[in-house]
């Protein structure tokens, strides 16, 4: 690089000298840099973004298979079966079986149903003993309360 004769001036990262090149080339360099880093940091956004995603399916993936296991392990401790439970809730609550689960209520095995009749919007849900076979809850929820047990 030539300067002139006289030593270079420093300013603001490049240096003034007889000619103009030197600072064109700092720019394109600067643009260059600049342009990759800018990349590096959208590639790694991106990681990131699929880093999380993985684990969050990951997440649920664990959760789904525990929820199996739990089930299949009430299945096993329980002497009436699914449909046995249902029909006995039907006789009690006659219409359509929208859902069904057996889960753990205040310490007693329960098969617990939703069932809705074709002239209401409310939900019968009936619970079934299923270690005996008898029925041990009718309640009817509206769909306020439907919404509210969701969440």
């Amino acid at each position: 690089m030539k300067t002139s004769g006289k030593n270079p001036k420093r300013h603001d990262n490049y240096f003034i000298v007889s000619s103009v090149s030197v600072h064109v080339e700092w720019i394109n360099c600067r643009r260059w840099h600049d342009a990759g880093r800018e990349t590096k940091i959208k590639s790694n956004m991106k990681n990131k973004i699929i880093a999380a995603g993985l684990l969050a399916a990951a997440i649920i993936a664990a959760g789904c298979a525990t929820e199996k296991q739990e089930q299949a392990g009430l299945q096993a401790q329980a002497k009436i079966s699914r449909e046995q439970a249902q029909q006995t809730a039907l006789a009690k609550a006659p219409g359509t079986v929208k859902e069904g689960e057996l889960e753990k209520e205040k310490g007693k095995l329960i098969w617990s149903f939703d069932i809705s009749t074709p002239d209401s919007k409310d939900i019968t849900e009936v619970g079934v003993d299923a270690i005996t076979g008898e029925v041990v809850s009718v309640e009817k929820e509206t769909p306020e309360a439907q919404a509210k047990e969701k969440d």
